[in-house]
């Protein structure tokens, strides 16, 4: 059995008490031994459902809102939209994916902070009024072609700027500005969102970013905007630790700037946290030996005097399912499938790559590993965003297939939250694993 990322229905294995993902794994790397070793995605749609339900006992105050971008598989976006999860989408293909999945356009937003004209129209058109702006000229477009929009002001965070090095959202001096001018043009504004990443370790960024949104509902409010929205961003790396850390630092600043009494809906958007536990596999399909200059500055003092340094070439890369690399998604250093392998076994400076012999095509730079043969097995887990971004740049024959499961626990948990296969995800179908 095989569910393919674009297939109009799609199976899901139901596992038995006892079968684990690494049985699943062994069975599918043996079938592809037998055939065309090709890179294939196992996928925990239990996991799934566990973070859906990790979300709402940590912060059941927030409501969660996807961003399709970091991975647009039909089966993520039916799962989640049976959960009651809203959408955040960067494209038209993205609305026309949710939308297709019977979500309603209210349980959509759309973001970018330069969207084209067309964009703007199509969200117009199909009743998306939720639109994310941040400066003169988008708000100039969205009063001309979508007169009907709710806007989210973007707002720019110190946190975000220091990571991606650009701005991206208004800065707080320039917000009376743009709600002025939206007055002046009719525009409703309805909200305020922004960005804090989750690599960002300084408690005071939410503090600051939360100061700031109340300032700007402040504002709106002297120009006469109802503002009842407020997007806390996707901050969120999908371990239940940091959710619970960020959880301690935003609920006492939201109790203080937007208490219950204010009729405020805080909504966030985690992307990588629903979606971070797919597994990859992929197949070594080249190699090649380096020895260095024992002398040299770049010798690795953990690999031994003399021993070579191996380069691996993989049948996937930055081009395929490590997209998220070229986005700046560190790749961790994959698991070796390999029923040989012994606790003893010395492992050599490695260096992993894709198959286009693109110099772009690293997909680790160095990493230890036991010495591998062609035809190997590498395991990379939590790859369930890093390799679906992006998925407009890549071709349906060019992504591998995906294999999704679900224990018969986590199955039943879904029943009882009231997802069934009749009523709430039409498009997917049960089937028995056997191994």
């Amino acid at each position: 059995m095989k569910g393919f990322v674009d297939a109009p229905n799609y199976f899901i294995e139901l596992l038995e008490e006892g079968t684990t993902l690494d049985n699943v794994i062994d069975n599918h790397v043996y079938e592809q031994n037998m055939a065309e070793k090709n890179a294939f995605v196992v996928a925990d749609l239990g996991a799934l459902m566990r973070q859906h339900v990790l979300w709402k006992t940590t912060m059941p105050l927030v409501r969660p809102f996807y961003p399709v971008s970091c991975n647009s598989s039909p089966v993520v976006i039916e799962v989640l939209s049976a959960l009651g999860v809203g959408f955040v989408c960067a494209n038209k293909a993205e609305t026309t994916l949710v939308l297709d999945h019977d979500v309603p356009p209210e349980n959509i937003i759309l973001s970018g902070v330069c969207k084209q004209l067309s964009l703007i129209k199509h969200a117009a058109k199909t009743g998306i009024n939720y639109l994310v702006c941040e400066n003169e000229a988008e708000l100039r477009k969205i009063a001309r072609a979508h007169p009907e929009a709710k806007l989210l002001l973007q707002v720019s965070t110190d946190a975000q700027v220091e990571e991606a090095s650009v701005t991206i959202g208004c800065s707080l001096k320039s917000c009376r500005h743009l709600l002025e001018m939206a007055k002046d043009l009719s525009v409703n504004v309805v909200g305020v969102t922004f960005q804090v990443p989750a690599s960002c370790r300084d408690p005071q960024a939410y503090t600051h970013a939360l100061s700031d949104a109340r300032c700007i509902f402040d504002m709106a409010k002297e120009l006469g905007f109802d503002m009842k929205i407020l997007d806390i961003g996707g901050g969120f790396s999908g371990s239940e630790f940091q959710l619970k850390q960020v959880h301690s630092i935003v609920r006492p600043l939201l109790e203080a700037y937007f208490p219950s009494a204010s009729e405020v809906s805080v909504i966030a958007e985690p992307g990588n946290f629903f979606v971070f536990s797919s597994t990859l596999a992929v197949n070594v399909i080249g190699k090649k030996a380096v020895y260095r200059d024992l002398h040299s500055s770049t010798h690795d003092e953990l690999t031994p005097n003399g021993a070579p340094e191996f380069v691996y070439y993989m049948n996937d890369g930055v081009y395929g399912s490590f997209m998220g690399k070229l986005f700046g998604n560190v790749i961790t250093t994959p698991s070796v499938h390999k029923l040989s392998l012994t606790l003893d076994e010395p492992v050599f400076s490695s260096s992993l790559w894709g198959p286009s012999c693109d110099p772009l095509d690293q997909v680790v730079e160095h990493c230890l590993l036991p010495e591998l043969a062609v035809g190997d097995w590498l395991i990379f887990s939590n790859m369930g965003a890093s390799s679906h971004e992006g998925p407009a740049t890549i071709s349906d024959t060019d992504q591998p297939p995906v294999y999704y499961t679900i224990s018969t626990d986590d199955w039943f948990e879904m029943q009882e939250a009231g997802i069934s296969l009749d009523d709430t995800m039409k498009n997917l179908s049960l089937v028995q694993y056997g191994l």
